[in-house]
């Protein structure tokens, strides 16, 4: 098929492919707005050993980034954030919301946690990053000034805010509307290749034959014809008159 059969395809069937992307669009939309949303609250911490310019410090501390990441999400460490922040949660639920990510090439860690309730997220993350900040400082302590890392707060996330993490409504209105117009596109596609073998115009016979129409010959104008019993029952008497 050449571009300007794909064109009149498009313009025959295209209103298929937009209703159904409507269709689709607005089922994304009223499923999203139907969905409880959960709010997202993070807060960056800053790991920086205390000889920094030392290759061998700096390149051990990145191992330990993932030690720290797999040490703030410890039940001890949980409990401990929930009887300061006062939660009314059991630490499965709060090691469930809470995601560690740490980054060897900014030696930071990101404590991100993910809620029903803004608030909630934000005491989550504030109290694990305080908490952490402090099991450190007791650490650092016991260790000489030149093997000391230190651990700080970057920004506070009352500073930071809260974000809408699910549902994204935009996103989702939107996905499914070019779903819809594939799915549109498909069912243009299928009616055409049901019709496919259907005649209607000189360009189809060609199509089909494979030879050039030269010419069609135009339907018979004038009454329509009688029913063939009835023909019959008029040329009996006619032939009997004649005998």
């Amino acid at each position: 098929m050449e571009i300007n059969d794909y064109l009149k395809i498009l313009r025959k069937r295209g209103w298929i492919m937009l209703v159904v992307a409507a269709i689709a669009a607005a089922s994304a939309f009223g499923f999203s707005k139907l969905q409880t949303p959960i709010y997202s609250a993070s807060v960056k911490l800053s790991v920086v050993p205390a000889r920094a310019t030392d290759w061998g410090s700096s390149n051990s501390l990145k191992d330990l980034l993932r030690n720290y990441a797999e040490n703030i999400r410890t039940h001890s460490m949980a409990q401990e954030v929930i009887n300061r922040a006062q939660l009314d949660m059991q630490t499965p639920a709060l090691l469930s919301k809470l995601f560690v990510n740490p980054d060897s090439s900014t030696f930071t860690l990101e404590i991100e946690a993910r809620d029903w309730d803004p608030e909630v997220a934000m005491a989550m993350v504030d109290t694990m990053a305080k908490v952490f900040i402090e099991d450190r400082d007791r650490w650092n302590q016991q260790q000489d000034k030149r093997d000391r890392i230190e651990v700080r707060m970057l920004d506070s996330v009352y500073n930071l805010g809260h974000e809408q993490y699910s549902p994204q409504t935009k996103i989702n209105t939107l996905a499914g509307g070019l779903f819809g117009l594939l799915v549109g596109a498909i069912v243009i596609f299928f009616l055409e290749w049901l019709e496919l073998d259907t005649i209607r115009t000189p360009a189809d016979v060609e199509r089909a034959i494979g030879v050039a129409v030269l010419g069609a010959i135009p339907p018979i104008s004038g009454d329509t014809p009688h029913p063939a019993g009835e023909k019959r029952r008029q040329l009996v008497p006619g032939l009997r008159g004649s005998n």
